[in-house]
């Protein structure tokens, strides 16, 4: 509703999410980006065109292409998820070519990945607001009719972060500040994954 504008594409594959950013950045610099791309816990085990983990390639590499290739917005924003707090980064199987497929755990780890990802930009570049945030269990789609976190409360720190927020490097949860993974902090496995997601994308951060 009131958008001026919309982005398509595919951004399972480099190639759809090169196309996505080249789309965005014809519209202009953007204030703020919430990086919000997803699928969810249930994913079968699937291969994309690159021959990725099809969650993989839409949860940790995507938003790591877009925020490469898209115009450096004032703010990013990162949806990671209270998952994130059970697993460790496990970069060293990134892409689950030696263990057997575990769905809800594969979705952990990329919502670890994208708090390590936002930490890693607060410190690269420092004159942007770069934070993550969980939104909660909420009765979405994804989430389930039985979810019990509040539907309200979903939005609001996303929003705030986009906004109006003037910290940088923090991880939320409804408005508050809150822990992270402790892996999320981890510098040599931020800086791994860059490394792993350069290599696997063919696209370095500016």
């Amino acid at each position: 509703p009131q958008a001026d504008a919309i982005v398509t594409g595919d951004v399972a594959t480099i190639a759809g999410a090169r196309e996505v950013a080249q789309q965005a950045n014809a519209l202009g610099a953007f204030d703020a980006v919430i990086h919000n791309v997803a699928v969810g816990y249930r994913e079968h085990h699937q291969l994309t065109a690159d021959g990725l983990p099809h969650l993989f390639a839409i949860n940790t590499l995507a938003p790591y292409i877009l925020t490469a290739l898209m115009t450096r917005p004032q703010r990013l924003v990162y949806l990671s998820s209270g998952m994130h707090h059970h697993v460790e980064a496990r970069l060293d199987d990134i892409l689950w070519q030696q263990r057997r497929w575990h769905a809800s755990q594969a979705y952990a780890e990329s919502k670890l990945h994208n708090a390590m990802l936002a930490f890693a930009l607060s410190r690269r570049w420092p004159d942007l607001y770069v934070n993550a945030l969980e939104p909660g269990w909420v009765p979405t789609n994804m989430g389930g009719a039985g979810a019990p976190d509040d539907m309200d409360q979903a939005h609001r720190t996303q929003a705030w972060l986009a906004t109006d927020a003037c910290v940088s490097g923090r991880y939320f949860y409804h408005l508050k500040p809150l822990a992270a993974n402790p892996q999320a902090h981890n510098l040599a496995l931020q800086a791994r994954l860059l490394v792993i997601c350069a290599e696997i994308s063919g696209i370095a951060l500016p």
